[in-house]
C-alpha cells in the first residue's frame, strides 16, 4: 500500500472550487459564494472567474482567472 499525499496544489484547490467540490476560500478560509460561473469570498473579496464545466478537466483546456486586490 502506497502513501497518499495529504496536501493539494493551488491549481487543484482552485479547480475544486470551480467544480463546487470545495466551499472554502483558499485565501482566508471562509465560505465562498458560487455566483454562476464565478466564485466569490465575501470576507476577503477573492474572486475566481471561469467555467465550471471546464474545471473538470485537469489538462489546460480551460483557463481560470484569479482576482484579488491586496490591502
Amino acid at each position: 500500500m502506497g502513501v497518499a499525499p495529504l496536501h493539494r496544489t493551488l491549481e487543484q484547490e482552485l479547480l475544486a472550487l470551480l467544480r463546487g467540490a470545495s466551499l472554502e476560500c483558499p485565501v482566508c478560509g471562509e465560505f465562498v459564494l458560487h455566483e454562476g460561473p464565478s466564485v466569490r469570498c465575501p470576507e476577503c473579496e477573492m474572486c475566481l472567474y471561469g467555467r465550471a464545466d471546464l474545471a473538470a478537466f485537469t489538462d489546460k483546456q480551460g483557463q481560470v482567472e484569479f482576482d484579488l486586490q491586496a490591502g
